[in-house]
């Protein structure tokens, strides 16, 4: 099983960008993602910036690196800059968009489809795998059951079956939104936003009426509350098919999650427990624990 490191989810400052990468190249990880999903008015981190950051990570790792484009392409100038991505002549880009798929697909070049492709069933996959998609990243509420199911029908439908890569952990990204929530939260209005995302480096905290966490609000993205842990569901994993298991970047404390999961996959028995959710890995709604559900 090989370990990936998603792209950072987070409006981080461009120094806390470069220690961060810094310290994964050290990492036992086999790809690295690179490259700005969420809002294109996070500019401490150019195009440019991130191919430059690419080659010094290639000097000092053995990871594959891969970089990853917008999720939600609204205007023409991110449309320009999407391409430019997609032309960038180094590094195996993330279609995050259906935009990226086409570009990639015009010019006869391999892809990862990222979770926020849709892609639920092998007739969708042997759409996007004609295209060139070699490496599928199921939707984030895909369950361990629709995953083989999916496989099954790619297999039936006689297409070679990508690479897949599961989200395995971090604060799940659910929905995005043409508002920015966290600017919303600072009554600023988005088009002088001030970057305030930075001030949140794990975002912010939405809570109910009852005080209890539902979601967490990073930008234009609505992500999960609770961080999502398979490592407990390690065998599940394994035998859904999963060739890549995706840990999504965190502030603080990666070094640990890392080095937990690459332990587990050189043969240290799985915990039977861990904090945070999994319950779209069991088919329950994402916000429940397995023990929660009755599936302990």
């Amino acid at each position: 099983m090989k370990l990936s490191l998603g792209p950072v989810l987070f409006y981080w400052d461009r120094q806390q960008t470069l220690d961060f990468y810094a310290n994964m190249a050290e990492q036992p990880l086999d790809v690295i993602y690179l490259g700005e999903t969420v809002c294109s008015k996070r500019r401490a981190m150019m195009l440019d910036d991130w191919l430059g950051l690419a080659r010094d990570l290639a000097e000092a790792s053995s990871a594959q690196l891969v970089l990853s484009g917008l999720t939600l392409v609204e205007a023409a100038s991110e449309l320009s800059s999407l391409r430019r991505l997609c032309d960038n002549g180094e590094l195996l880009v993330e279609a995050n968009d259906m935009g990226a798929v086409q570009l990639m697909s015009e010019r006869k070049l391999p892809f990862v489809g990222g979770p926020a492709l849709n892609l639920y069933n092998g007739h969708a996959l042997a759409e996007l795998v004609a295209s060139g998609m070699s490496r599928w990243v199921p939707p984030v509420e895909a369950s361990g059951k629709l995953i083989k199911s999916a496989r099954a029908q790619l297999q039936e439908l006689g297409v070679a079956l990508p690479e897949i890569e599961i989200f395995a952990y971090g604060h799940l990204p659910l929905a995005y939104s043409a508002r920015c929530f966290t600017a919303r939260a600072e009554n600023r209005p988005k088009d002088d936003c001030q970057f305030c995302c930075q001030n949140y480096p794990e975002g912010i905290p939405l809570l109910s009426q009852e005080g209890e966490a539902l979601f967490t609000i990073n930008g234009i993205q609505t992500m999960s509350a609770s961080v999502s842990n398979l490592l407990a569901d390690y065998q599940g994993l394994v035998d859904s098919g999963a060739d890549l298991l995706r840990l999504s970047p965190r502030a603080a404390g990666m070094e640990e999650v890392i080095g937990a999961f690459d332990a587990v996959r050189k043969g240290a028995l799985p915990p039977l427990a861990v904090d945070g959710c999994n319950g779209y890995w069991h088919g329950q709604p994402g916000m429940l624990r397995a023990e929660e559900a009755g599936l302990c």
